[in-house]
């Protein structure tokens, strides 16, 4: 039986369209999820729109229509920009499906029964750009620490005791050492937990775009609690006939941006704890984008649209940038200098001059038939394939703890080892001094080519298909159980290679 994988981006919130921390979040869980299919494991890949609460009606009063009209346009926007960065969701969840109603009405139910739910009454500071409760010693010259504007809310309220479980979150904590990562945002959430929770107001009755609280039609639930549940929902809880909640939860990996992290790594363990539920294996935060050295903000008009940046510079380009240029968990600045280095030097440069010189050497003097690895290798020849044959299990262990970036460095170490080979062999020399030996340097190349193609396919779909095309590995020899078939494509017949990384020209280079 298959290990599964269950692995989930935020549910985005639809009062604005998407923008490049979107992009950011899903492409990361994307590049997991089919590293882990190519893997051999049965994988469950959740993104989705989040379209309740107060934000969302406001924005769809501004629009002048209703929040469902609203929510229906804007959600499409998030499912095109999907379609466009080629994501391998297997489901796109909605919070206005009617699943989703009833699975949080199932989850409030399981909190009530088990006394984890009273009704009072709130009065606090509410901001709701944020969706967020802050206590008077939280807030920062009078904003919420986001910056964000709060107003003083009373109304009825339902409460969740979660006060009740700062210690056991904290012995959870204690037991699961790598429950949240990157280390320093766990070190914020246990301090944050340390200082004391306070039971938290998960109704709201001053508008009614939302969940119905079970039994009490006056109340919404908090958009955070109906937010949070869509991870479950996904799973078809509350579906008798088709419920895969026991294959899929606990999820193995929530992917979120860093602030949203006290709602995954606090409230959701929580909520899930009170409703006697298994909580989540782990939970990753990473940074937040800057352009150009500035903030990213729509005041300052330099919010970075992704759909606009695949159409200028590549889709594969776009997304090995995003998950090469920056320590994953670490804020990372957007610099199209930058990316167009990345472009020039690792793509073309490095990976596709490659392979378009081995091919191009092959096609044109070995009658377009890929060639044998050596039976006796020279120390060149076992030194890079070794370099090869350790690559897989090295990065199967940084994809796992989430270090993208350090993955494709790994890889595009391998990556200049064989140009070094390929400039040190030199077998367009050896064509005149030893054709035989010219012919075996090739077939390493192409080994190493094979093996890198693999590994990169999760990172870059369409430009690794491309080159496992050219090259003519098979559909079904494209998991990483392929890996160890050395040799495979000895004999095969290549057509006239075609370069797969073009140099980003300039318009005044061009």
């Amino acid at each position: 039986m298959r290990q599964k994988f269950y692995i989930t981006t935020p549910i985005y919130y639809v009062n604005d369209n998407p923008h490049i921390g979107h992009a950011y979040t899903t492409l990361a869980c994307d590049v997991l999820a089919r590293f882990k299919r190519l893997d051999d494991y049965d994988v469950m890949f959740l993104t989705g729109t989040d379209e309740h609460g107060q934000k969302v009606q406001m924005a769809a009063e501004k629009a002048g229509i209703s929040p469902k009209d609203f929510t229906d346009k804007v959600s499409k926007n998030f499912e095109y920009l999907a379609s466009k960065m080629g994501f391998s969701h297997d489901c796109f969840i909605r919070t206005t499906e009617a699943r989703h109603y009833e699975s949080c009405q199932k989850i409030w139910r399981r909190l009530m029964d088990r006394g984890n739910i009273t009704l009072s009454s709130y009065s606090g500071w509410y901001s709701v750009r944020d969706e967020a409760f802050f206590a008077e010693n939280e807030l920062v010259n009078g904003v919420a620490p986001t910056g964000a504007p709060v107003e003083w809310v009373e109304e009825p309220s339902y409460f969740f005791n979660l006060s009740k479980w700062q210690q056991p979150l904290l012995d959870f904590y204690e037991t699961h050492p790598d429950f949240v990562a990157p280390e320093s945002r766990f070190n914020e959430i246990k301090r944050f937990v340390e200082g004391g929770l306070n039971d938290l107001s998960i109704s709201r009755t001053t508008f009614d775009w939302g969940v119905p609280v079970p039994n009490d039609q006056e109340h919404v639930m908090y958009v955070w609690l109906d937010a949070l549940t869509n991870y479950i929902t996904a799973t078809n809880w509350n579906n008798k006939e088709q419920n895969q909640f026991d294959k899929w939860w606990p999820a193995d990996l929530h992917m979120v941006g860093k602030d949203i992290l006290r709602f995954h790594a606090v409230y959701w363990p929580a909520f899930l704890m009170a409703a006697e539920l298994p909580l989540p294996k782990r939970v990753f935060a990473h940074g937040w984008w800057t352009n150009e050295g500035q903030k990213i903000s729509k005041s300052l008009g330099n919010v970075i649209n992704p759909i606009a940046l695949i159409e200028e510079y590549g889709l594969d380009q776009i997304r090995y940038f995003m998950m090469r240029e920056v320590p994953f968990g670490r804020d990372g600045d957007f610099s199209k200098t930058a990316l167009i280095n990345r472009i020039n030097s690792d793509l073309a440069n490095d990976l596709g001059n490659l392979a378009q010189r081995v091919l191009s050497i092959i096609f044109k003097n070995l009658d377009s038939k890929i060639p044998s690895i050596p039976e006796d290798l020279q120390k060149e020849d076992y030194f890079l394939l070794n370099k090869l044959k350790e690559l897989p299990n090295n990065v199967r262990v940084l994809i796992n703890e989430q270090s993208f970036h350090e993955a494709l460095r790994i890889i595009w170490h391998v990556i200049a080892e064989a140009n070094r080979y390929v400039d040190k062999q030199a077998p367009w020399s050896l064509k005149k001094t030893d054709f035989n030996r010219m012919s075996e340097v090739l077939g390493v190349l192409v080994e190493v080519l094979r093996g890198v193609c693999l590994i990169l396919q999760p990172f870059m779909p369409d430009a690794s298909e491309k080159l496992l095309d050219q090259i003519k590995v098979s559909p079904e020899e494209r998991l990483f159980s392929s890996l160890t078939d050395i040799n495979s494509l000895s004999g095969r017949i290549i057509e006239k290679p075609e370069g797969v990384f073009p140099r980003y020209l300039k318009s005044e280079d061009a």
